[in-house]
């Protein structure tokens, strides 16, 4: 096997400041007694995916415990030969010559030439070389603490004992295949927290939904027990900046308890829960209304009763369709409504809502936007329409007492569909569908989910 890694000196770093170690150390002594690691034997952590996220939660890995290389290796694998365009390295340039301890990093490990020729366009930079030196290619404005990158992907997880998946929803399925092709042989499964927001719609035998975890467990046959979600109101730029953030862990109590200890920081406050299916398909379901909530900012000029308007009845649509995939999912509060209004208001898919709406991005540029990575809001709305326009599951209408399918008491994500998928209707359609004169007040949606009648537990492949 031959990768490429760069071993790097331990990081002090973070954004600059040297960090506070106090009880870290026991703290993770800790977490590799419950793995059950013995003195001498490294607990590897391996990050799969080098987007924002997935580079900003390695980065907080290493930031936090890279110290102490002789009981943790963390590292971050991404795929090799994705050049830097040259508008990029411009601005990587500027970001570094902006930022005093950034520039003497580079100076101090003789990087900072390369950065000047490709500024200069005399040479071209890569993703992984990049990342090396701390610069994620979706994230440039915001440099990270180095970190030990791998472009052999057999190399970066054939012995891994956590994985954390980074990769987007629409490809967790063919990078996990090949994982699970290297694992063939493990004795005993790792431990996988995915990141991962979005889901995959399948016809047969009986409409159902598959989640990122789904996908990952029938890829690697690595038990459902070992695999988490981890998802919250955070926006990956502003959680390294150390904005106070809080996120939850999902799955069995086994690993999520000592997970949710080893994860938390100051800022970062990570608890845990049972009800992993709510979390991921709610982390699936806010990327879908957040690309039609970026389109009614730009289209209304930020108008804050707008935004509201559409807010109460997304927020509906949403807890309608938890509640045909789950009989008691987690109330729509807390951490949840939360991590809903913060994709809303500022992630990358309301930015890209914001961009088709106001003609600065076409819907033929498709879905993967440069300095952004996958927009994953896009595949959402077709694979939830998809799902939920299944004659098969058809619920009663409240209002015209007659058999439809659930999409149609989902208005806004028909629009999205609509616009997006079928390419039918322009994006003030959005705004046609908020101000129907015939729209139900949001709260009936919400009684009628809550009612438990619409429940469909074969959305999620359960008898």
């Amino acid at each position: 096997m031959v990768g490429n890694i760069e071993v790097m000196t331990s990081s002090l770093y973070q954004n600059g400041a040297i960090s506070n170690h106090n009880g870290l150390e026991e703290k993770l002594d800790e977490f590799r007694r419950v793995l059950g690691k013995s003195d001498g034997d490294l607990l590897k952590i391996v990050g799969v995916g080098a987007g924002a996220w997935g580079s900003v939660f390695a980065a907080l890995l290493q930031d936090t415990y890279g110290k102490f290389r002789d009981k943790v290796q963390i590292r971050i694998w991404r795929r090799a030969g994705r050049a830097v365009d040259r508008e990029t390295a411009k601005l990587l340039f500027e970001v570094i010559n902006s930022r005093e301890d950034v520039l003497r990093r580079l100076i101090r490990r003789c990087a900072y030439l390369k950065y000047v020729e490709a500024r200069l366009g005399d040479r071209v930079l890569y993703a992984d070389e990049i990342l090396k030196d701390g610069f994620c290619l979706n994230m440039i404005d915001t440099p990270l603490s180095p970190m030990k990158v791998v472009t052999n992907l057999q190399e970066a997880v054939w012995d891994a004992d956590i994985v954390v998946n980074g990769v987007p929803s629409t490809e967790t399925r063919e990078v996990f295949e090949e994982i699970g092709n290297y694992w063939k042989e493990r004795i005993s499964p790792p431990i996988i927290v995915s990141l991962s927001k979005g889901i995959e719609a399948a016809l047969d035998p009986v409409p159902h939904i598959i989640t990122p975890t789904q996908m990952i467990n029938r890829a690697t046959r690595v038990p459902l027990e070992n695999i988490l979600y981890l998802g919250g109101p955070n926006i990956a730029s502003e959680i390294y900046n150390k904005e106070y953030a809080n996120a939850r862990i999902c799955g069995t109590e086994k690993w999520r308890v000592p997970l949710a200890k080893f994860l938390r920081q100051p800022h970062f406050i990570v608890w845990d829960n049972s009800d992993l299916v709510t979390h991921e398909v709610m982390g699936g379901l806010k990327n879908v209304y957040a690309i039609g909530a970026g389109m009614v900012a730009a289209l209304t000029n930020e108008s804050a009763t707008s935004k509201s308007v559409y807010f109460a009845h997304c927020t509906s649509e949403m807890i309608f369709i938890t509640h045909l995939l789950t009989k008691e999912p987690e109330k729509l509060a807390g951490p949840l409504l939360a991590d809903t209004y913060v994709t809303l208001l500022k992630g990358r898919n309301a930015w890209y809502g914001q961009m088709i709406a106001k003609g600065e991005l076409s819907l033929d540029m498709g879905d993967s936007i440069s300095g952004k990575g996958m927009i994953q809001g896009v595949s959402a709305v077709g694979a939830f329409f998809e799902l939920l326009s299944q004659s098969s599951l058809s619920v009663l209408h409240p209002n015209e007492n007659k058999p439809v399918a659930p999409v149609e008491l989902c208005p806004i994500l028909k629009t999205l569909y609509k616009i997006l998928i079928k390419r039918e209707q322009d994006p003030p359609a959005i705004l046609q569908a908020l101000r129907d004169e015939n729209l139900n007040d949001p709260r009936e949606r919400i009684e009628i989910a809550q009612s438990h009648a619409f429940y469909k537990p074969s959305l999620l492949s359960q008898p």
